[in-house]
């Protein structure tokens, strides 16, 4: 059976090569990449609660702002050329996806 590299696929491979990027090299790489994606998750769940307590008829803006920072990030990581990323980039890009996965397991815990 032959395989068909469809756009899905290629998302698949691109997401699995950046997980091993930031999981592979020193000790000094995977502990902060780690670090960085627990953190994201810490600040995502904390500071999204946080923020819809402080304005209650504005969440539609708090979601916003946070989709606005987050392509932000996504926009400035493009510029990266170096294959072996910048440490800070790595710590970054982990914030990020681990506070996009704390957003999307809060509104699954709301919605169960």
């Amino acid at each position: 059976m032959t395989t068909h590299l469809t756009r899905y696929e290629q998302f698949q491979r691109r997401i699995g090569v950046q997980l091993a990027r930031s999981l592979t090299g020193s000790w000094r790489r995977r502990s902060l990449g780690v670090l960085s994606l627990l953190l994201g998750f810490l600040l995502g769940s904390n500071f999204t609660m946080y923020w819809f307590q402080q304005v209650d008829q504005q969440r539609p803006f708090v979601v916003l702002s946070m989709v606005f920072v987050i392509e932000l990030l996504v926009r400035a990581r493009t510029y990266v050329k170096r294959e072996p990323w910048p440490i800070g980039w790595l710590a970054i890009d982990n914030i990020r996806i681990g506070a996009v996965f704390s957003v999307v397991f809060e509104a699954f815990k709301l919605g169960s």
